[in-house]
């Protein structure tokens, strides 16, 4: 995961834990605005229309519609997977190139850009791919925190121990978002921490982050978090689980 990509997930939080001016009016059908009538309602209705199927249990709906989310926006994730990987690989061979053009002087830097495209050419590598998935998800994701924090019907009900509309009692809900955070972005940057010291920091911020702001939120928004990551979990297990196990048998040998 590069620079652009660490700006982009701050980006994305903050979009999301921020909302918008609308955050705290009712979604409805007849909410106005493109953002309403086709992210946020469509969403809203799914989620309702799911929980009605499951004799209005809204828990139970949240946790089918963001499986069904994440399910749809799996391509996307599994590209920008595959694409990170290929800029990993090409990383020795980039820092020769910087090396091969160190000096700062215009003439220099356009080399060392036309030098870079061709790299990237020869090995069928976009660098701009792996921030394109994620420009993708973001109104769907944001749209589904929207959905869920602005369906009245929500609010009204509750799931196991917790209302849903209601901050989790025992924080329980809380402490698990941030520790699935955190093991979903350990198996990401597997293999890279070191390589990166923005990543290690990333590494324990972010899971801080969901933690404060889960606190501080509805519990149904909490369970959206939860499910998610362990949906991430899995799915990161089985794009990149040979590189997982590797790194875990070099770590365990200590090389």
């Amino acid at each position: 995961m590069e620079k652009r990509q660490v700006a982009w997930l701050f980006l994305l939080l903050a979009v999301v834990l921020a909302g918008c001016t609308e955050i705290n009016q009712p979604i409805t059908a007849e909410s106005k605005g493109f953002w309403n009538e086709y992210i946020v309602y469509p969403l809203s209705w799914l989620i309702t229309y799911t929980s009605e199927l499951f004799g209005s249990n809204y828990g139970l709906g949240i946790i089918v519609v963001t499986i069904l989310i994440r399910l749809a926006i799996l391509p996307l994730m599994i590209q920008q997977t595959r694409n990170s990987k290929a800029m990993q690989a090409l990383q020795p061979e980039l820092q020769k190139l910087r090396e091969k053009y160190s000096s700062k002087d215009a003439q220099t830097q356009q080399k060392l850009q036309q030098e870079t495209m061709l790299l990237f050419q020869k090995h069928g590598v976009n660098p701009l791919a792996g921030c394109l998935p994620l420009l993708i998800q973001m109104p769907i994701l944001i749209g589904f925190y929207h959905a869920i924090m602005r369906t009245e019907e929500i609010a009204r009900h509750n799931f196991l121990w917790f209302d849903l509309g209601e901050k989790d009692p025992f924080f329980i809900l809380p402490l698990v978002a941030g520790v699935t955070t955190f093991i979903q972005q350990k198996m990401m940057m597997a293999g890279t921490e070191q390589q990166n010291p923005q990543m290690a920091m990333m590494l324990w911020l972010m899971p801080i982050m969901v933690v404060v702001f889960a606190i501080n939120f509805p519990a149904a928004l909490s369970l959206y978090w939860v499910v998610g990551n362990l949906f991430m979990i899995a799915q990161t297990y089985f794009i990149k689980g040979p590189e997982l196990k590797a790194t875990n048998q070099a770590g365990g040998t200590g090389k």
